[in-house]
């Protein structure tokens, strides 16, 4: 390899008490074993994982990936090295999750660019470097070495911010590394640390007062049968709608900044509250008292004892605190292959029944779904 002061960055990590996890997928898995071959290691790596084949990084991400070597994947899965890292060491402070994607030169030719994306998860920040190669100017071996030199480089630049980074790489004179960093405000630290449950923006006070009409999704992305739902929403209720969106999914990593501030944006300073209540049941702790928008889908999960570690008994005592704390639930269909699923038609228990609206096809149907948003955007942007 080339050269890297994996020493001195060894160094550095354990004077300032940081628990490093990596995660390497593509490439690049050769900085995990130059960093735990240097003495002092022990106290720094908390693991490193190699997730090669596409099944192993869903497993670790909670599902399929629209794109395996994107500025996303490499974030999803820097955050999702950083949990393990304060799973480990308990103290959110001093992890740090690191991880690399690439699309390396292979027996076949590539019909994409050869790239590198690395991303560094902390407490205080995400960080992203992207680096594209000639195209078949290096060797495999050569390419590997750069994937890995660049994740030890992000990784010193996240110990030493406002060092220069001791490690070579022998670009070519039309290559170079693109960076950007998403620094947190505090509150969103407190979020991610798990010492705060919610943040408000926009017209969003700081404590949720009873009473609320409250539109609660992942907004991945924020699109127009959203907003034609919130509007329907406020004629039944007779009150303006507050969006939440939370950090937190049951089966899939936290959200990076990166990813907060994309979707955060979407609503223009609009209410919204950020929170850490990943289960419905934690959403009417937040918010009580309060009317909830959901689509068909998400209305279905709410009795599924699949989202309770598979116990029936879960579901029902989750299904009780609902129908007694929440005011009210407002569930608009959805079309599947073409078919409107109609939500009075749904099998629910009758409790959750009791406290529901169902908004009838002819008010309100829109067959467009956030995957294929997102499929669209990624033909668009491959980023």
């Amino acid at each position: 390899m080339q050269t890297a002061d994996s020493a001195r960055l060894i160094a550095t990590l354990a004077d300032r008490g940081t628990q490093l996890a990596l995660v390497a997928t593509g490439g690049g898995s050769r900085a995990i074993s130059h960093l735990v071959a240097t003495p002092g290691a022990s106290s720094v790596v908390v693991e490193g994982l190699v997730p090669y084949a596409r099944q192993a990084v869903d497993r670790l991400l909670g599902g399929p990936q629209e794109s395996y070597c994107s500025d996303r994947a490499a974030r999803r899965l820097a955050i999702a090295a950083w949990q393990r890292a304060v799973d480990a060491c308990g103290r959110p402070a001093d992890a740090v999750g690191a991880a690399v994607v690439a699309s390396l030169r292979t027996v076949r030719a590539k019909r994409g660019p050869h790239r590198v994306i690395v991303a560094v998860q902390s407490l205080a920040a995400t960080s992203v470097a992207t680096l594209e190669l000639v195209k078949d100017a290096r060797s495999r071996d050569a390419e590997e070495d750069l994937a890995a030199l660049l994740l030890l480089q992000e990784i010193e630049r996240t110990s030493e911010p406002d060092a220069d980074p001791h490690v070579s790489f022998g670009l070519r004179p039309d290559e170079r590394v693109t960076r950007r960093v998403c620094s947190a405000p505090q509150t969103w630290r407190d979020l991610l640390a798990d010492t705060c449950r919610l943040s408000g923006s926009g017209t969003a006070t700081a404590v949720p007062a009873p009473g609320r009409l409250l539109f609660p999704g992942s907004f991945d992305p924020l699109h127009d049968g959203h907003r034609q739902m919130a509007r329907i929403a406020e004629e039944i209720a007779e009150q303006p709608v507050e969006f939440e969106l939370s950090i937190a999914n049951v089966d899939k990593p936290l959200l990076d900044y990166c990813e907060l501030e994309t979707r955060r944006a979407q609503f223009a300073g609009g209410p919204l509250w950020i929170t850490r209540a990943a289960t419905f049941v934690e959403k009417v702790a937040l918010f009580p008292r309060s009317t909830f928008v959901l689509g068909a889908d998400t209305y279905t999960r709410l009795a599924d004892p699949r989202y309770y570690g598979g116990s029936s008994a879960a579901a029902a005592a989750a299904l009780r605190v609902i129908a007694e704390q929440a005011r009210g639930l407002i569930v608009f269909g959805r079309a599947r292959g073409g078919v409107f699923e109609d939500p009075a038609a749904l099998d629910v228990p009758q409790p959750l029944r009791n406290i529901s609206y169902f908004v009838s096809q002819r008010e309100f149907r829109h067959d467009i779904s956030s995957t294929a948003l997102r499929r669209e955007r990624l033909a668009c942007d491959p980023s």
